[in-house]
């Protein structure tokens, strides 16, 4: 009985470092993937939102907000467990407080629309991943089978590209150059860059489709370092010096009230924004990765 405990034993570890093997050679051989997609975004932000006291959380989505966005983008698997990914998206957020309840919210009136551009650099941990075990799933047939599904955490760092444009009589007009707070113009308000720093984190499920094709989802909060997406931040400037600097359009962006409540609600000085939270955007894609072969994107040998 004794010696065949040890012949079990020996077989199963013996079984057990084939496996193990087998699984090391399957994720080095396929570790590299290309990705496209699309999907929708939704701006976290002071304009729009729900029927509440602004906030970037999810508590504050807005369905009319959600407009569409698409990525591409390369995966490079860094160990069973890990991968990095670059990818670069193409979205537009928007932003409208005629489309809340909220009183101060609604009464400001004002409205946006921005592209956005993402390049970002990304890293994966994985929670549940992919398995190699038989080719095919037949019925019947015991043993390991392929595990088709992984699911990951993610987290990283990017730059956007982002220009604030508001609606007016049918037309939209660039919000940045007409300084609607007064930035640049005096010297506690400074210019503010189209260009800035995004820390995406988030989750996503991947499903195996075949050897090669794969089709994943993935949820994820952009966070900026800007309270400038929408062109709203801090507090209403004075009407008449900006009539002087940059004429009747930009006093009109800078206060388009509805006047639902008193004028003194909006008066120069009193609050048009929360200058203690940055804006914030969501991205939901649904993606197809192809795995590339080892050498595919190496430069070709001569001899």
């Amino acid at each position: 009985m004794n010696k065949r405990y040890i012949i079990l034993a020996i077989l199963f570890i013996v079984f057990l470092q084939e496996y193990c093997d087998a699984q090391m050679t399957f994720w080095r051989r396929e570790r590299r993937e290309i990705f496209f997609g699309g999907g929708a975004t939704n701006f976290l932000g002071d304009l729009g939102g729900a029927n509440q006291i602004g906030t970037n959380g999810l508590k504050d989505f807005n369905f009319p907000a959600i407009r569409p966005c698409f990525e591409i983008g390369y995966r490079y698997r860094t160990t069973r467990e890990t991968a990095v990914k670059g990818r670069l998206i193409y979205g537009r957020i928007s932003g409208n407080d005629k489309y809340t309840k909220e009183p101060f919210r609604n009464n400001r009136n004002c409205n946006f629309r921005s592209p956005v551009v993402e390049l970002s650099s990304q890293f994966e941990y994985s929670i549940v991943r992919e398995k190699q075990g038989h080719r095919y799933n037949l019925k019947g047939i015991k043993g390991l089978k392929n595990l088709q599904i992984t699911s990951y955490l993610f987290a990283g760092i990017g730059l956007i590209y982002f220009d604030p444009h508001g609606q007016w009589n049918g037309t939209w007009y660039n919000l940045k150059p007409m300084c609607t707070e007064g930035e640049g113009m005096v010297p506690t308000r400074k210019n503010y860059s189209l260009v800035q720093v995004v820390i995406p984190v988030g989750i996503g499920f991947k499903y195996a489709l075949s050897k090669k094709w794969s089709i994943g989802i993935e949820y994820g909060i952009r966070k900026t370092f800007t309270d400038y997406m929408d062109d709203v931040s801090k507090t209403y400037f004075d009407p008449n010096y900006l009539m002087h600097e940059k004429g009747p359009i930009a006093v009109h962006f800078a206060n388009p009230t509805n006047g639902t409540l008193s004028p003194n609600v909006t008066a120069a000085g009193q609050q048009r924004g929360d200058p203690t939270d940055k804006d914030s955007y969501m991205f939901a894609f649904i993606s197809f990765y192809y795995k590339i072969k080892k050498g595919f994107l190496s430069l070709p040998k001569f001899r």
